[in-house]
């Protein structure tokens, strides 16, 4: 093989099934060719499948997959990626009959974030999906897994597969991860309380992967976080202080990992403490790719997963990034407005070109409001004259376990 060969990207094939209007599906396959991209593979060919319901042994049938074979053979492909979560017997026959391997559409997310994951925090919660995700494949997926330990002296007990020693093995370091990361959560959590004893108002940007959040955050505080076209260009949240003039203060502006569509539950899970930093915001950036023709089902998953870590209840403002990249025609008449998220929902829409600058003075204009309203003292309550000032039961009332407060008798 020649050098040029190897370093060649692998070539993969990339199957969607539609399964029907209940299922997500993207007839393109555009975002699983970015998502193969992203991962360092070169997609040559994409292959629609449609289902009533998924086949028990091969996914998409014994005929599909025959195509799927020739078109392997066909573009010399290495790898098949399905669009679409696989079962582990799935898997395991679809390789047997295609003679490549085959990977779903979580497995492949499970590998870009494994190569892009920097943080100590981050390798810990992408080790931990791995696992989680590993364990469900110890079903007779390799040969060697067939295999009996047993024996004095030898590893495992008597009669003792190789699964389950696996399998023991995985759980136990799934168990050490998972404390670890127990502990890196209780230091973000001290760090979060110190913020707050500060009484910094916490910003935080959500929103779809590469909807431009790293790139809006470097234009805001003059940061230098990584940013690229590209899905999940980072992992790690990043926190930094964002200096508002119109308020005269300064605010905590978070860059949190971006959301997908099908995010595999285990990562949603594993990444708690990092998505914690949106949780606990005081108020969300829901950053949107104005140019995507799929926004809006974009805007639709991210809800979804912010509803999942108990943050759909925290102030939003959207952002529709990448105005630079709109035609003429397709240009917001005005930059700022209402968009209803929700049916009889709607917030607050902001316009911006975070790689132009155009928009940003507003924005910022725009969370020096909302800081300022958060500032604003509440207005004193009514006093209630069952209690003193300092909260105790005023001497002329007393309690009754029945009627509650009522006026002592003297004072009737």
């Amino acid at each position: 093989m020649t050098e040029t060969a190897s370093l060649a990207p692998p070539r993969a094939v990339l199957v969607g099934v539609d399964l029907g209007p209940e299922s997500s599906f993207d007839p393109s396959l555009d975002e699983l060719a970015l998502l193969a991209e992203s991962a360092g593979d070169l997609p040559v060919a994409r292959i629609i499948a449609r289902r009533k319901s998924p086949d028990p042994a091969l996914f998409v049938g014994s005929g599909k997959a025959e195509e799927i074979r020739l078109t392997v053979l066909e573009h010399r492909a290495q790898c098949v990626i399905f669009d679409q979560a696989l079962g582990p017997a799935q898997q395991r026959n679809l390789e047997r009959v295609l003679g490549v391997e085959v990977l779903d559409r979580t497995g492949l997310i499970l590998d870009i974030f494994g190569a892009r994951a920097r943080s100590h925090e981050g390798k810990l919660q992408v080790e931990l999906a791995k696992l989680q995700y590993l364990a469900t494949r110890l079903v007779r997926r390799w040969s060697h897994l067939e295999r009996q330990k047993g024996g004095h002296g030898l590893r495992g007990g008597p009669g003792e597969t190789q699964i389950e020693l696996d399998r023991r093995m995985i759980d136990t370091r799934i168990k050490s991860v998972k404390e670890r990361l127990a502990k890196v959560k209780r230091q973000r959590g001290t760090q979060r309380r110190a913020r707050e004893r500060r009484g910094t108002f916490r910003i935080s940007l959500v929103g779809y992967t590469n909807a431009g959040k790293s790139t809006l955050f470097n234009a805001m505080v003059k940061a230098r976080s990584y940013a690229a076209d590209q899905l999940f260009a980072t992992l790690d949240t990043t926190v930094r202080q964002l200096y508002l003039e119109d308020a005269g203060c300064s605010v905590s502006l978070s860059d949190t990992v971006g959301f997908i569509r099908d995010l595999p539950h285990g990562l949603v899970e594993a990444f708690q403490a990092t998505l914690q930093e949106a949780a606990d915001a005081d108020l969300l950036l829901h950053v949107v790719d104005a140019a995507s023709p799929n926004r809006l089902e974009q805007i639709e998953e991210v809800m979804r997963v912010l509803q999942e870590i108990d943050a759909a209840s925290i102030r939003q403002m959207l952002v529709f990034n990448k105005l630079d990249a709109l035609e003429d025609d397709a240009r917001p008449r005005v930059m700022v407005d209402q968009f209803e998220i929700e049916p009889g929902r709607s917030i607050e829409r902001l316009h911006v070109s975070a790689r132009s600058g155009e928009g940003l003075a507003q924005l910022r204009e725009r969370l020096a409001a909302i800081v300022l309203e958060a500032d604003e003292p509440s207005p004193p309550a009514e006093h209630d004259p069952r209690f003193d000032r300092d909260g105790t039961i005023a001497p002329d009332w007393r309690s009754d376990p029945e009627d509650h407060f009522q006026p002592a008798p003297d004072a009737a």
